[in-house]
Formats: C-alpha cells, sequence, structure tokens
C-alpha cells in the first residue's frame, strides 16, 4: 500500500514541478522509481516480488505523472479547473500524446526509474539477521 502511495505522491510532484517549470525533468523518474522503492520497503521485503512490485509501481507512478501533466496542461489550456480537465480527457489519445511529447532519453529515465524501484525495495539484513547464532 505504501508503494502506491509513493507513486501517486512522486506522480503528482513530477506533474505540479513539470507544470510550473514548463519543462519535463527527465531526472524526476528517477525520484519517483526511488521514492516508490523506499515505500515498498517499509513492508520490510526481502523476497523478489517486493523488488518486482517496486519496479511495476516505479513505472506506473512515472506514467501517472506524465497523465496528471496532462490533464494540468487542459486544464491551463482551456481554462478549467483540474476535475472538469480530467473528466474531459480522452484516455485513448493519451498514448499518443505521451509519446509525441517523449525523446529517447524520457526511456532511459524511465528504465533508471525501474531500476531504481526494484532496487531500493529491499531492506537490508542486519548482521545478527544475516548470521545468526
Amino acid at each position: 500500500m505504501a508503494g502506491v502511495v509513493g507513486a501517486v505522491v512522486g506522480a503528482v510532484l513530477w506533474a505540479a514541478i513539470t507544470l510550473a517549470t514548463n519543462f519535463q525533468i527527465g531526472f524526476m523518474a528517477v525520484g519517483v522509481g526511488v521514492l516508490v522503492g523506499f515505500a515498498v520497503r517499509l513492508g520490510k521485503g526481502i523476497d523478489k516480488v517486493f523488488g518486482y512490485l517496486g519496479a511495476v509501481l516505479a513505472l506506473a507512478g512515472c506514467i501517472l505523472g506524465d497523465v496528471f501533466t496532462i490533464i494540468g496542461t487542459l486544464s491551463q489550456q482551456r481554462n478549467v479547473n483540474l476535475i472538469e480537465a480530467a473528466q474531459s480527457l480522452d484516455l485513448s489519445k493519451v498514448p499518443g500524446v505521451m509519446i509525441k511529447h517523449s525523446s529517447p532519453i524520457d526511456l532511459l529515465f524511465f528504465g533508471i526509474a525501474i531500476m531504481q524501484g526494484y532496487k531500493c525495495s529491499f531492506r537490508r539484513f542486519s548482521q545478527r539477521e544475516a548470521y545468526p547464532g
């Protein structure tokens, strides 16, 4: 659950920064991945499933950040509130808009975000846990 919250918080921050600066900063994706990974780590997992969950949620947070940015842009362009902009969003056009406004470097940052979501999701062993007795 904490990973989902991390993905949503990261996505909101992504959109807010992008809308405030009128510039999408690629390394925000890495921040989303790290945030999600540390949130997933709260589950105290050591199994690979935690890493996979962190990776998937990191990617979802990045995509959601782009979607929130599109909603914010629609809100500004149409001079309506965010709820009205979200309701008017044609979801079938979102992938095309995302592709149109992305570059190959964005894929690199998404990949790094996925890696960070995976890597940061595992808790560290204490010396006692690693070598009991």
